[in-house]
C-alpha cells in the first residue's frame, strides 16, 4: 500500500450557501473550488495549509445531512477558538480536559458533528 494521506471528506449538507459561510466564515476554512458541473456544485474547502479538504455535497442521496460525527479538527488555541464561535453565535461544548487532551464540540447548521482538539 502506498496511501499517503486522506485526500477528501465528504460532508453531507442541505443548503450548501449555508454550509459554505459556517465553514469559511465561521470556522476560517479556504476555498479551494466552488463550480457547478449541470446541476451538482462542487464546494471544496479546507482549513489553510491543509492537505485534506472537505466537500461540501447536497448531490449524494444515499447520504443525509447532519450524518457526519467526529470530524475531528486540531487546534493550537482551543480556548480562543472556543470564545470566537461562541462569539459568532456557534454552541460549543467545552472545552473539556481529557485523558488524550483537551477538546470541545459543536455541529454545523445541518447538525454533523465536529470536535474541536488540542493535543
Amino acid at each position: 500500500m502506498n496511501i499517503t494521506h486522506v485526500r477528501l471528506l465528504t460532508i453531507p449538507v442541505s443548503d450548501q450557501d449555508a454550509a459554505k459561510t459556517f465553514y469559511a466564515d465561521t470556522l476560517g476554512f479556504e476555498v479551494v473550488a466552488d463550480q457547478a458541473n449541470g446541476p451538482i456544485r462542487w464546494l471544496q474547502l479546507a482549513p489553510k495549509g491543509a492537505q485534506t479538504n472537505v466537500v461540501l455535497a447536497n448531490h449524494v442521496p444515499e447520504v443525509t445531512p447532519g450524518s457526519v460525527q467526529g470530524l475531528i479538527l486540531e487546534t493550537s488555541d482551543l480556548d480562543g477558538d472556543c470564545e470566537r464561535l461562541r462569539g459568532a453565535g456557534v454552541d460549543v461544548d467545552g472545552p473539556q480536559d481529557l485523558p488524550w487532551g483537551r477538546q470541545a464540540t459543536l455541529t454545523d447548521p445541518d447538525g454533523n458533528g465536529i470536535v474541536l482538539a488540542a493535543s
